[in-house]
């Protein structure tokens, strides 16, 4: 009963937590302290005591427990307790203090109204005070000035008078317009007195030194060295244009920079120094005189009129500008300078100049394009013989406005077409100007090609000052607008001439082909259009116009501003040629048809011939092939022949291997022949364009060596061939014979094609 008892209580059991079963509790603990082991009832006793102590210790932590609780839920509550009577006290506090508070403010009110009065009587009265300190301030330095002024003490006046300007300055963000107007009218009452009394002295200094220069350049060192002699004049001349530059500060102050239109687009620029002012001042008299209104000199088909004068008078004044007023600027610390300062200020009259004749003749092709041109040289000559800097303002930002720019583009474009149409009907369109110099003639550049390039390399000339990169980008897509074009005539022209791809003209629009595609290529590594490139590159980014393939392989270099272009121009090229070969290898074919005819089986062999020579079938292949040869390499540039002559090889080689060696049976006379007519008299017409001319004959080479192999050798290959069951063994055993290009089956074909094996009986 009790093994089955056990047995019973093996079976699992699932308990509910919540529920407390003390009988299945116990079974489970007898079962896993006895088990099935009835010896283990020993146990017994042990585990009674055991039990009966844990018991004990259990019932002695419940009672002390029981004990505690009451004990801190009592103090917990008397803390609770105390906290509650705290707070009350405190906020009885709170009250009181709130009461107080309130009281004394409606107590110290009326005080607080009466102070915040008497606060703002003396705010009020600190800023008439501040007031009447700037008033002071500036009444005190006009005093100074009008003291040094009675004494003659020009210099400290000026000094004083940059005090006063700086005090302007400092005042511009105030709202004291009276004060301001005040400060500003004081300054401009002092700077005109000072200005005017240095300008009459300073004026005196340079008719003394025969300012301006208006004759050439001799007289003007003659005078230079005429007065080298007085010191003094050099000396005031040093003291005013120090005195004046001190009015600098007061002078932008007041004076209001002349500005042309925003549509030109004129980088800012500072005010021109004074002391260059009052320089200029008789030239700026001289231009308006003879270039405006109704006099004879104010021609508007001459612009060069205007612009040489302006040239001129640089030129006349860089020596002085250079050996007297420079080192004064550098004395005093300016950056200043002198010539540019100078050529500056000449600039903004010839701007003025320009924008007023502009209108009045932009739509006459003729005075429109005299007036871009002559702008152009004058602005090269500016900048290459004077150092004028394009961040300078220049008559660049006149032609790039606009109406102007889109004018100029038009008439660059018509003028170009104009030019093109007159290169190609010309006589001499297809003949180069160096024919008869082998030096200079390496590409044998036709006249029209040589004068297109030249077309764009003047128009790149012309663009590339222009200030900003979108209307530089504009000029380069005409150019490969042009450049286009001229591909497409050029395409006409040969398509005319496909019937005779070997004549002089055809040979010479695939050179013209050529010579532009390669001067775009070397055009592509041009810094110039690299900037372009990546201008254009900025351009495409922004409006997205580009995969981000095709924008990375632009920000890599990888390609250029001309690819388009020049791919086409490939494309054309490869296409002549192919032509070429085409016709040339037609000839060869139709040539040789004797010599694939030949009976290469029934030729006596070597030995049995005193002397190896041609066979007579291969003359008319072999002289046609040479004289193709000899006029193409006359009539096509070294890069082009080259291409020429290495595909009609490729062709012929394919040609002699699949129509006449693999067309035939050899015995060892026709092996030996074929080797001889190949080797000795094929392959050196090739030897004075390459080195190893045979080396492009591979299949022709390769047959004859197996053609050619003695008996023993060529049994032994086709014993390696037939029981090679891995093609690297085929191939050593090929490679050791120098054949490389055949693979083991047409090395079989071959040998099967040999008639010279032994008679074994088979």
């Amino acid at each position: 009963d009790l093994r089955m008892a056990v047995v019973v209580r093996k079976e699992p059991t699932n308990h509910d937590v919540d529920v407390c079963d003390i009988p299945s509790y116990v079974s489970e603990y007898i079962e896993k302290e006895v088990g099935n082991d009835l010896k283990s009832l020993k146990k017994l006793e042990k585990l009674i005591e055991e039990l009966t102590e844990n018991k004990a210790q259990l019932e002695e932590q419940v009672l002390t427990i029981s004990s505690e609780v009451p004990k801190r839920i009592q103090n917990a509550l008397k803390n609770a307790e105390d906290s509650k009577k705290f707070l009350s006290r405190l906020l009885e506090k709170e009250t009181l203090l709130f009461s107080s508070i309130n009281n004394h403010l409606l107590t110290a009110q009326p005080w607080m109204d009466d102070l915040g009065v008497s606060i703002g009587q003396i705010e009020e009265t600190e800023r008439h005070l501040a007031y009447l300190k700037w008033i002071s301030q500036i009444e005190d330095l006009s005093d100074n000035i009008q003291q040094y002024l009675m004494t003659n003490n020009v210099p400290e006046a000026a000094t004083t008078l940059v005090s006063m300007a700086q005090l302007d300055i400092k005042l511009q963000e105030s709202s004291c317009s009276h004060l301001l107007s005040f400060v500003r009218s004081t300054v401009k009452f002092w700077h005109k007195i000072l200005k005017d009394k240095l300008t009459c002295d300073f004026e005196e200094v340079l008719t003394q030194l025969h300012w301006p220069f208006i004759g050439p350049p001799q007289p003007q060192n003659v005078g230079l060295s005429k007065i080298a002699g007085t010191p003094e004049v050099y000396s005031n001349l040093e003291t005013l244009f120090c005195q004046l530059l001190k009015l600098q500060t007061s002078d932008e102050l007041l004076t209001e920079p002349k500005q042309l239109p925003e549509k030109y687009s004129l980088p800012a620029s500072p005010l021109v120094i004074l002391p260059i002012q009052i320089m200029l001042t008789p030239l700026q008299k001289r231009f308006r005189y003879h270039f405006s209104g109704n006099r004879q000199t104010n021609v508007i088909s001459k612009p060069e009129w205007y612009l040489t004068q302006v040239l001129m008078w640089i030129g006349n004044h860089a020596r002085f500008l250079d050996e007297k007023i420079q080192p004064i600027l550098d004395k005093v610390g300016s950056s200043v300078n002198a010539r540019l300062e100078f050529s500056r200020a000449l600039m903004m009259l010839v701007l003025e100049k320009l924008a007023a004749d502009i209108p009045c003749l932009l739509y006459d092709d003729n005075l429109f394009c005299h007036l871009v041109d002559e702008v152009l040289l004058f602005e090269r000559e500016l900048q290459s013989v004077h150092g004028y800097p394009s961040s300078f303002p220049s008559c660049m930002h006149i032609l790039s406005e606009e109406t102007c720019f889109q004018r100029w583009l038009t008439m660059e474009r018509k003028f170009a077409l104009q030019k093109m149409d007159s290169m190609l009907s010309s006589e001499a369109a297809w003949v180069s100007q160096y024919k008869d110099i082998t030096d200079v003639d390496e590409m044998k550049v036709p006249d029209c090609a040589e004068t297109f390039m030249t077309l764009l390399l003047v128009i790149t000339d012309r663009y590339k000052n222009l200030p900003t990169a979108s209307r530089r980008l504009q000029f380069l897509e005409l150019q490969k607008d042009l450049v286009d074009d001229f591909r497409i005539r050029l395409t006409q022209v040969m398509k005319e001439e496909t019937r005779a791809s070997l004549a002089f003209r055809y040979c010479a629009i695939l050179n013209a082909v050529n010579y532009i595609s390669t001067v775009l290529a070397d055009w592509a590594d041009n810094v110039f259009f690299l900037q372009l490139q990546q201008a254009a590159l900025e351009v495409l980014a922004e409006s997205k116009a580009l995969s981000k393939l095709q924008l990375g392989q632009l920000a890599s270099m990888e390609s250029s501003v001309f690819d388009d272009m020049i791919n086409l121009l490939e494309r054309l090229k490869l296409d002549m040629l192919t032509r070429q070969v085409d016709h040339v290898f037609r000839d060869i074919k139709d040539a040789a048809k004797l010599y694939t005819k030949e009976r290469w089986l029934s030729l006596p062999s070597q030995s049995e011939q005193a002397v190896m020579s041609l066979s007579s079938s291969a003359c008319p292949l072999l002289l046609s092939l040479r004289d193709h040869l000899l006029q193409l390499e006359q009539q096509l540039c070294y890069s082009l022949f080259k291409i020429f002559w290495q595909m009609l090889v490729e062709k012929l080689d394919i040609y002699i291997y699949q129509e006449i060696i693999l067309a035939n049976y050899f015995n060892e006379g026709g092996a030996a022949q074929l080797q001889f007519d190949m080797t000795r008299n094929l392959f050196p017409l090739f030897s004075h364009y390459c080195k190893r001319p045979e080396n492009y004959f591979k299949h022709i080479k390769e047959a004859c060596i197996v053609l050619n192999l003695n008996v023993g050798s060529a049994l032994l290959l086709k014993d390696v061939l037939q029981s090679a069951t891995e093609e690297p063994t085929a191939t050593a055993a090929l490679n050791e014979l120098g054949i490389y290009k055949l693979a083991p089956q047409d090395v079989e074909i071959l040998l099967n094609l040999r008639t010279n094996w032994p008679n074994t009986g088979k």
